[in-house]
């Protein structure tokens, strides 16, 4: 795989297409778009982050329709992932609204949750991500994640991290749009700074929650 150099215009205009679009017939006429302005520059970006980030990978196309009732073949987007635990990670994606970078854990296993308030509920773990996760705010990171509606019922209302608490995944993004930058090989520094900026995140989930 070559240098990365750019996702092409072409790439989210690809996936505006596929959204009216999304048959077998329409892929199979349009899969050369598709590899030259997403899967493969999205597989070279991901082989340059690698060596920082652990060994990324971009996703399969397919969506799995099995237990779906939208029967539509393709994902409307390219996903890339660096996994640092199960489910824990750097991710990134296009799609016909442009790149959006994220991490954090998306899983969440029975264990994983437990681990995972635990070590929010402990004063020490829980006041670093606490101040991790309202660095992340300031710096233009979304937190979202799966989450209950109020503190579990094992821990006091009005615990000092009670908003941490409710979660049961947690992940910070942050949505580029279709920058200038987008098309040129300048988009691997704003993704490797974005990366690296979520990087107290990852490594938090991964001590805490990944197993």
């Amino acid at each position: 795989m070559g240098a990365f150099t750019g996702f092409p215009p072409e790439g989210p205009a690809f996936y505006a297409d596929l959204e009216l679009n999304n048959s077998k017939e329409w892929w199979t006429g349009h899969k050369d778009v598709y590899e030259r302005t997403v899967r493969g520059p999205m597989t070279s970006l991901l082989d340059e982050l690698s060596g920082e980030f652990g060994e990324a990978k971009a996703f399969r196309p397919y969506r799995d329709v099995r237990f779906s009732k939208d029967k539509s073949p393709y994902k409307t987007h390219q996903g890339g992932f660096a996994q640092t635990a199960q489910g824990i990670g750097y991710y990134l994606h296009l799609d016909a609204d442009g790149l959006t970078v994220g991490g954090g854990y998306h899983s969440h296993t029975p264990a994983q949750v437990a681990r995972y308030r635990g070590a929010v509920d402990a004063p020490s773990s829980g006041a670093e991500l606490d101040a991790i996760v309202g660095a992340l705010r300031s710096a233009g990171f979304a937190i979202d994640g799966e989450r209950l509606k109020s503190v579990p019922r094992e821990y006091p209302r009005d615990h000092p991290r009670g908003e941490l608490l409710t979660y049961k995944s947690l992940t910070a993004g942050k949505a580029y749009g279709i920058p200038v930058w987008l098309g040129t090989p300048d988009a691997l520094a704003h993704v490797r700074s974005a990366w690296s900026g979520l990087r107290p995140l990852v490594e938090w989930l991964t001590d805490h929650v990944g197993g």
